[in-house]
């Protein structure tokens, strides 16, 4: 089967990343029918052309194809197999896509309770913010069946710039951990280049232009340099899902009797960060403690 636009799309998760990726389908003509908790959260969908349904369950009744966008691991269980969870109205044949940051086991176990009622499970998580979301431009990496993934590409292209098929269930948020672990380093590089030109009477900004023109050039040194030199962190993506991501990982490699150097000491700093009261700023605010813990 292929999911397309003559398919109901089911959608629960509708905050500042699943907000922006629910308009793309919408303006793509997509027949979305979405659900929550908070029907005045609903409302901006509904206006825009969504069909609102009463229950997860009674939105897996209308749709075949259901994409989840939520929080943390218990968050998707709920949503999945709580009561008037997407698990009881299911039909055998459909599918789930859950473009959450969860852990690849959660996603694995997910994956297996739903193979038993003939439901396929992708996790698909994705990357690229908030404005990524808006304008359609997402990455996701996803584990799965390939197939499943092939009949969901339509519908996902719709907010998806990059599609990557990375092995079986749990594969995606396994790479999604990758990227996260990968970025958090970079940003710790990046703010202590900005701490020691401080330190020497550096103009910041002259030094972030230098590297920007050599072998340091990095999205992370272009986009989150300029916030922590400008101070300006306003929430793309906010400090408390980047500690929550890098806990995520650094379970992962701990059960797997790997050792991650960087991961622990930017978690670490971001845990300051949200017990500090700055856990809603955007996670580049990282780089504003590595400048006081410089300055102390």
């Amino acid at each position: 089967m292929n999911f397309g636009k003559d398919t109901p799309v089911g959608f629960i998760g509708l905050g500042v990343m699943g907000g922006g990726m629910a308009h793309c389908l919408l303006r793509q003509g997509f027949r979305l029918h979405v659900s929550g908790r908070r029907p005045e959260a609903l409302a901006p969908f509904v206006a825009a052309g969504a069909r609102a349904e009463a229950s997860p369950a009674g939105l897996a009744r209308a749709c075949k194809l259901v994409i989840l966008c939520l929080s943390d691991d218990a968050a998707v269980e709920a949503v999945l197999f709580g009561a008037g969870g997407l698990a009881e109205g299911l039909a055998a044949g459909s599918c789930v896509v859950d473009t959450s940051t969860i852990s690849a086991s959660s996603a694995r176990a997910f994956g297996q309770r739903l193979q038993a009622q003939g439901v396929t499970f992708l996790d698909a998580p994705i990357s690229g913010g908030q404005q990524g979301a808006e304008s359609g431009t997402l990455n996701t990496m996803v584990g799965g069946p390939a197939e499943a993934l092939e009949a969901c590409k339509p519908v996902l292209q719709a907010f998806c710039k990059t599609i990557t098929h990375v092995g079986a269930v749990g594969a995606g948020q396994t790479v999604k951990s990758c990227n996260q672990v990968a970025v958090a380093g970079a940003l710790l590089g990046v703010a202590d280049a900005i701490a020691l030109a401080k330190s020497q009477g550096v103009d910041p900004a002259v030094m972030r232009d230098v590297l920007l023109n050599g072998t340091a050039r990095s999205f992370v040194l272009e986009k989150h340099g300029q916030r922590v030199i400008a101070g300006d962190y306003k929430p793309g993506f906010r400090a408390s899902l980047m500690r929550k991501d890098l806990r995520i990982a650094l379970k992962t490699a701990a059960d797997a009797g790997a050792v991650l150097a960087g991961a622990p000491v930017a978690e670490a700093l971001l845990d300051e960060l949200v017990r500090d009261g700055r856990g809603e700023l955007d996670w580049a605010v990282l780089g504003q403690r590595v400048q006081e813990k410089r300055s102390a």
